[in-house]
């Protein structure tokens, strides 16, 4: 059965839900209810890494976090940390954490590779081409998978050379960072060459911006600037998140758990499994 993680952005400024979970109890409650409605894991981050988002200090990180996490862990939770920030891994892995989820995949800081090492913890290495604030100046791909799939085998490489085992490694194909458009759905058509690389694959495509712009293109040009309800961009993860576990993938990571979960459940009824 394909794995879910669930979402606790605990930040002001998350393209999503940015300020809904900032305060420490609320981003417990939504982790437990997201626990309650199906989540293997929660992933909680104290930054924000959408287009144009401005780096906040380790420190104001760990504040966000850590509690959340202290107390997700003593609730039973396994936890991940969303995190680019070597010292903010090493503190949540001390809180509890079994996880490192590092969208730059070990380029944003250099001692996250010996962090995680040291640490213990499983690595989720993503692809990344940049910093939020100029990530879609990088969003140049002739064969988007095949890149993405080349540039996560060097970013395993090199977690390997700092002494992680390929046992604690999970890739993700970075859906929405530097890649814009089509680029995102060329990946994840392309799926099974980050499957073929043989490791754990985690897939995130929850309420990203290329599925607002798919939607509003089927509906024709009067639609063409209309917003897209929360609702309907979480009806669109389900869909895709139910299409990446048909390719193989290990685990999704979605923000509304339940119609994820759901979406699961039907597909592996409908392939047998």
């Amino acid at each position: 059965m394909t794995g879910i993680w669930g979402i606790v952005n605990v930040t002001p400024d998350s393209f999503s839900d940015g300020g809904r979970f900032l305060d420490v109890d609320r981003a417990v409650a939504q982790g437990l209810q997201l626990r309650a409605d199906g989540a293997t894991v929660l992933d909680i981050g104290g930054e924000s890494t959408r287009p144009g988002a401005e780096r906040v200090s380790a420190a104001v990180e760990q504040q966000r976090v850590l509690p959340v996490i202290e107390q997700l862990v003593a609730a039973g939770a396994p936890v991940s940390v969303d995190t680019i920030n070597a010292s903010t891994a090493a503190a949540a892995v001390r809180a509890g954490a079994r996880i490192v989820n590092d969208v730059s995949g070990g380029l944003a800081d250099p001692d996250m590779r010996a962090a995680v090492a040291e640490s213990g913890a499983d690595f989720a290495i993503g692809h990344w081409r940049g910093f939020s604030d100029d990530m879609y100046a990088h969003a140049e791909y002739r064969r988007a998978a095949r890149e993405v799939a080349g540039e996560l085998q060097e970013r395993v490489g090199e977690a390997a050379a700092s002494g992680i085992a390929p046992s604690r490694l999970i890739v993700d194909p970075g859906i929405g960072f530097a890649k814009a458009g089509d680029q995102n759905w060329d990946v994840l058509r392309g799926l099974d060459e980050i499957v073929g690389l043989g490791l754990r694959v985690l897939v995130g495509t929850s309420r990203k911006r290329f599925l607002a712009e798919t939607l509003r293109q089927s509906a024709g040009s009067a639609a063409v600037h209309a917003e897209v309800s929360e609702q309907r961009r979480d009806l669109a993860t389900a869909v895709t998140s139910a299409l990446a576990a048909r390719a193989g993938v290990w685990a999704v990571r979605v923000h509304d758990v339940a119609a994820t979960r759901d979406a699961l459940a039907i597909t592996h009824a409908w392939d047998g499994r």
